[in-house]
């Protein structure tokens, strides 16, 4: 049997292959909220960041696991906010 050959292919990614600004930033310990679609959000801690901040490990939350995410993948990683409004004391 013949193989079978597809001419005229695009081959342009189907997701962008840049990483967000924010990913650039995220550096080991750092804690994030992770989107893989809109209603389904965990948040953990980075693990590791490749040289090219294109994909990122992150350790989820109760023990939820170790899980790689590639920016092509179309999961949005937010860094969480370091600056929380502590309630005043009367």
């Amino acid at each position: 049997m013949a193989k079978r050959r597809i001419n005229n292919v695009n081959t342009a990614p189907l997701r962008r292959i840049e990483p967000d600004h924010h990913w650039r930033s995220l550096r080991q310990g750092d804690r994030v909220n992770v989107s893989l679609t809109p209603g389904f959000e965990s948040a953990g801690v980075v693990d590791a960041v490749t040289g090219d901040a294109t994909a990122v490990w992150v350790e989820l939350d109760d023990g939820r696991g170790r899980t790689l995410v590639h920016v092509s993948d179309g999961v949005t990683i937010v860094p969480q906010s370091t600056t929380a409004v502590l309630p005043q004391e009367s």
